[in-house]
């Protein structure tokens, strides 16, 4: 068989196996850019959460001051939002969500914490009062979160823009870690649980790698042994 006839029988071939296969190592390798760079985050994240508190920021912003321990004094307002939300295994129930406004005047938001459906609209503790808590910029709301129901004053998701807005707010978030006076909602625990399957996503493209040059190997035996 002549150059150019076997160029036209293995050429395609070898260039869809090869090129796939090459396509699909430098998906595997990015994965595990991906999972370097998430777990620098995560640590990082923790290290911010392990720290002394700190006053509040002037300006927080989320790529530098994301998980961040802070202090406050001030007093919360008359009103708050409620999340819906679960915790086990105390079942459905809200996230207190009020507005704080801080001795320098400042007015921001702070996720008070957790009440059952019973105490949806129990009064809680005002202040004056010293908070602590993390700052938190949660991604929460997509294409399918509902509106929230006004009405009965029931959010879907923390959807911080929004919720600055209904309660004349910084758009800023501090997760209470601590109770936020008596009586007063349960605080949540915040952690560092960002989504990390960097390592799976990398050895499923290696895996398809190797499948995809096996089968590019067969194609190629059937294409000389059809030639013989």
């Amino acid at each position: 068989m002549s150059f150019s006839n076997r160029a036209r029988r293995y050429g395609p071939p070898l260039v869809l196996g090869v090129g796939g296969a090459l396509i699909l190592v430098a998906l595997a390798v990015w994965q595990m850019q991906r999972l370097t760079w998430k777990e620098a985050l995560i640590a990082e994240m923790s290290q911010r959460m392990a720290a002394a508190p700190v006053a509040l920021p002037p300006a927080p912003a989320e790529a530098r001051d994301g998980f961040l321990v802070v202090t406050a004094e001030g007093a919360f307002g008359a009103e708050a939002l409620h999340v819906l939300t679960s915790v086990k295994p105390e079942g459905p129930g809200f996230r207190v969500v009020a507005p704080f406004e801080t001795v320098d005047g400042r007015r921001v938001m702070v996720d008070r914490g957790y009440v059952p459906e019973a105490e949806k609209n129990a009064v809680f503790a005002r202040g004056p009062l010293r908070i602590t808590g993390t700052l938190l910029w949660p991604n929460e709301t997509d294409g399918f979160t509902p509106d929230p129901n006004l009405t009965r004053n029931i959010w879907f998701a923390r959807d911080l823009p929004r919720m600055a807005d209904a309660l004349g707010t910084d758009p800023i978030l501090i997760v209470a870690n601590q109770p936020t006076g008596t009586p007063g909602p349960r605080p949540l625990r915040v952690g560092a649980n960002l989504p990390n399957n960097h390592l799976q996503y990398a050895i499923t493209w290696s895996l398809l790698a190797v499948f995809w040059l096996a089968m590019t190997g067969y194609l190629l035996y059937r294409v000389r042994r059809n030639t013989v």
